[in-house]
């Protein structure tokens, strides 16, 4: 698993199972017999929301450091551990001065939001 699944599982969760349907007997029928597969729409996490009611959200800024909010959910937030993160994301040239954290804690919030999460626009920019 890597760093920003980390991410997304101690913000949004673990993900339900999906309930299966029971096995029904082959028809012989393609048409019939081919799997079905439903929408389902998935609920929309408030981001700000969840970080906000963690133990020690108070106590640490990571509305704006990526260091504090790889702490806040329980993830190693060592150089080599957001460089990771960075390679993920796309950023090859990580070298973890503020510019880069600050490029990362944003890139993160976007990537939430595309998974999913409800991510205050002032995260965003």
């Amino acid at each position: 698993m890597g760093i920003f699944s980390s991410i997304k599982e101690a913000i949004f969760g673990k993900e339900a199972k999906a309930q299966e349907a029971p096995v029904q007997p082959k028809t012989g029928n393609a048409w019939a017999d081919a799997p079905k597969t439903e929408a389902v729409a998935k609920p929309v996490v408030d981001v700000e929301n969840s970080l906000d009611s963690m133990p020690g959200a108070d106590r640490l800024n990571w509305r704006t450091s990526i260091v504090d909010l790889m702490k806040l959910i329980g993830v190693d937030s060592s150089y080599e551990n957001r460089k990771a993160l960075a390679t993920e994301l796309g950023r090859e040239d990580y070298s973890g001065t503020a510019e880069d954290n600050i490029w990362l804690h944003k890139r993160t919030m976007r990537e939430l939001s595309a998974n999913g999460g409800k991510v205050p626009a002032e995260f965003l920019d």
